[in-house]
Parts: C-alpha cells; sequence; structure tokens
C-alpha cells in the first residue's frame, strides 16, 4: 500500500513538473500577459487592461506598419513599453500642424480621438529600426521624445494581440 501511494506521488510531482516547465517555455517563447500601467494608448488601450503578447509572430512575418508593439525602451532597456509602429527603416516621419506625414504623404489614423497638437521631425528612421508612438498622442512618452528616438529590431518583444481584462473589453487588439 505505501509503496502504490509513493508511486501515485512521484506520478503527480512529475506531471506538475512537465506543466510548469511547458507553460514557461510557452511565456518566454510564444505568448505571454502584460498589464498596461499608463494611458499613452488610450482609446485603444485603457490603464489597467490586461493583454496577451505574441512573442512569436516577427519570427514568421515583418513588423508592419499599424502593429501595436510591445518592446524594450531604447533609453533604458529595463522597462517595457507598448505603442503603435508608425515608422519602418527608411522612412521619413513628420508631424505638421497635427497631421502625421509618412515620406511626405499624409497618414490617415482613425484610432485617435483628438488631433496631435504640435509640429515633430522630420525624422528619418534608420534601417533595421522604429519609430513608436501612443494612440494618445498628446499624453504619450515616445519616439518624438525620447533620447534615442529609434527601436532596434532586438528590443522588440511581441505585438500586442488580444485583451483578457476587462471582461466588458475582451478581445483582439487592432
Amino acid at each position: 500500500m505505501e509503496n502504490r501511494l509513493k508511486n501515485e506521488l512521484m506520478e503527480w510531482i512529475k506531471s506538475i513538473a512537465i506543466a510548469l516547465v511547458i507553460a514557461l517555455a510557452i511565456r518566454a517563447y510564444i505568448i505571454e500577459p502584460m498589464i498596461v500601467p499608463t494611458g499613452s494608448m488610450i482609446p485603444t488601450i485603457n490603464i489597467g487592461d490586461r493583454i496577451l503578447v505574441n512573442k512569436y509572430i516577427y519570427r514568421i512575418k515583418p513588423l508592419q506598419r499599424g502593429d501595436i508593439v510591445v518592446f524594450k525602451y531604447p533609453d533604458d532597456p529595463s522597462q517595457t513599453f507598448v505603442k503603435r509602429l508608425i515608422g519602418l527603416g527608411g522612412d521619413v516621419i513628420e508631424i505638421k500642424e497635427g497631421v502625421l506625414f509618412i515620406n511626405g504623404k499624409e497618414y490617415k489614423e482613425d484610432y485617435l480621438n483628438e488631433p496631435i497638437v504640435g509640429n515633430f521631425g522630420p525624422y528619418k528612421v534608420p534601417e533595421g529600426y522604429y519609430f513608436m508612438m501612443g494612440d494618445n498622442r498628446n499624453n504619450s512618452k515616445d519616439s518624438r521624445f525620447w533620447v534615442n528616438k529609434f527601436v532596434p529590431k532586438k528590443y522588440i518583444v511581441g505585438k500586442a494581440v488580444f485583451r483578457i481584462w476587462p471582461l466588458d473589453r475582451i478581445g483582439r487588439i487592432k
């Protein structure tokens, strides 16, 4: 009887250890939850929203303008930010009288709540780097204000893909 109990306990321990290893691997390489601490992405993502970050997607497809990206902050890589990708390598980004221009052409952004205040740029994005901006443009610490204005590819963590909290806003993030 004691031997059977010991064997069953060992099977439980092995199962829990395997499940833990799988969960840690998924979190490290595939998908990770994140709590958004600031309002820089309002109205798309609110303070306190819990989101899922797809950490694998950019291994199989390139980053695209408009993606909501989680990355290490270029001025302090110990911090993680979430912003919208606005400029790709080679792009020239400029804001004139509250209007965003990419490579000299006006870029329409239907996800903003209000026009951008001020003039910024032009900024030429180096190859292998990205220019990021929050959707809450007038209250976002983003590429316009950083010392190191561009995010290197190696600092990209993943793409914000799904909101899991609050319950009344569960769904894909666009």
